[in-house]
């Protein structure tokens, strides 16, 4: 029987839910933290950062991969372009990100854009107007993609809070096309000592969700390193061929070079011939020169379509050697990237360690406490008894004592 953590759309679902947390999350905390910081906030500001990195994670997932010469190239600036043909005032930022001179990639662009829409406070309404456009999105989409579910809605309705936040940005600087968009989960597992019970218990079936998405994220991110390597594999492969097959090129034109100065010498010798020897010799030499000159002709068209395919090889080589570049660049970044999640993965685990022993001190404290009580109540319970006891002897000796005293009138009389 399959298993249902194997089914590719429990895992995309999976995946929505974790990504649609942690938006929530970061939308929380970047309202919260910048209205009680009570300023503009800019680029440097870390809980502004985290929010574009879980949009643009938000914004990939499910994305139809595009194949080119360098591979599968997966981009969210595609459907952040649409947005102007559906919202007229999104034309106005889409012409400055295409305008702005330092950006060289699509990814950079989208990053741009995201960051020009929070200082428009349009984002949410942008996001909503895309999101509505389910026949435009499914050119770029998967059918199971956040974009394309309820989450996304949700998202995007969630971003009007946004707008409270004022924000400024200066991208001319900014290096947007090589970042690492890697989401700091550190920011959002900070457990304040006076939390309340329900609130711990929110707090760590959040952080089993964050695990569980790290965790899938790396797998995926091992399956992309493991298919650049084998790609910069096959790229050395096809580099080694290509460099055989200079060589076998290269020889070829050097052995061509030999025969047509083969052909001239015997040409030249020929016309020396033609023009010393007698005329009858001149008609078999003058057919044997012009078969000498239709063989130079052929010789030379041959050697004219091997430098032509020498140069397209030599081309074919450079762009081979370019990609093998970009791929390596790549899997330093997504390296990184890994190392990077590791780290946080690690950190989860001390995170999930240390709220459960809290849990578990708190169980043990509420238990302490309920034995206490419950000594205390018995110990209340044993004075009451005691209490009455006195007030049942005080009773008794008030009546002694009355006895006694009505005694002593009697006597008292008598004595007299």
């Amino acid at each position: 029987m399959r298993d249902d953590t194997e089914d590719p759309n429990y895992l995309m679902a999976n995946e929505r839910m974790n990504l649609m947390n942690m938006a929530k999350l970061s939308i929380k905390g970047l309202i919260e933290s910048a209205l009680n910081l009570g300023r503009t906030l800019d680029s440097d500001y870390a809980p502004l950062q985290q929010f574009f990195v879980v949009m643009e994670h938000c914004l990939k997932h499910g994305l139809k991969a595009k194949k080119t010469f360098l591979g599968q190239n997966k981009s969210f600036w595609g459907p952040l372009e649409l947005v102007e043909k559906l919202v007229p005032e999104a034309a106005e930022i889409t012409a400055s990100v295409k305008d702005l001179p330092g950006l060289k990639t699509p990814v950079g662009r989208g990053r741009a854009w995201l960051r020009l829409a929070l200082m428009q406070k349009k984002l949410s309404e942008y996001m909503k107007a895309l999101i509505n456009k389910k026949e435009l999105l499914s050119e770029f989409y998967e059918p199971n993609a956040l974009m394309m579910e309820e989450e996304g809605a949700i998202i995007a309705g969630l971003l009007v809070g946004l707008n409270v936040i004022d924000a400024n940005f200066c991208m001319k600087g900014e290096d947007l096309d090589s970042q690492v968009g890697v989401i700091d989960f550190s920011m959002y597992l900070k457990d304040g000592n006076s939390s309340k019970g329900s609130e711990g218990d929110g707090q760590i079936t959040a952080i089993l969700d964050q695990k569980n998405y790290v965790e899938e994220l790396n797998r995926h991110l091992n399956a992309t390193v493991n298919n650049l390597q084998a790609k910069v594999d096959a790229l050395e492969k096809s580099n080694t061929k290509l460099t055989e097959e200079l060589a076998v090129a290269n020889n070829r034109i050097i052995t061509l070079q030999e025969e047509m100065e083969r052909v001239k010498e015997e040409s030249s010798y020929m016309l020396e011939s033609n023009r010393k020897g007698p005329k009858q010799d001149r008609a078999s030499e003058g057919q044997a020169l012009s078969e000498a000159r239709k063989h130079l002709k052929e010789e030379t068209q041959l050697r004219l379509d091997v430098e032509k395919e020498l140069e397209i090889q030599i081309s074919m080589r450079q762009e081979m050697e370019l990609a093998m570049k970009m791929l390596e660049k790549d899997v330093c970044e997504k390296q990184d990237a890994l190392v990077s999640l590791r780290q946080q993965l690690d950190d989860l685990r001390a995170l999930k360690h240390e709220l459960a022993f809290k849990l578990q001190s708190s169980d043990l404290g509420v238990k302490q406490k309920s034995e206490l009580n419950s000594r205390l109540e018995e110990k209340t319970n044993q004075m009451a008894a005691t209490i009455k006891q006195l007030e049942q002897s005080e009773k008794d000796l008030v009546k002694q004592a009355k006895t006694l005293n009505s005694a002593a009138n009697k006597l008292i009389p008598k004595h007299h």
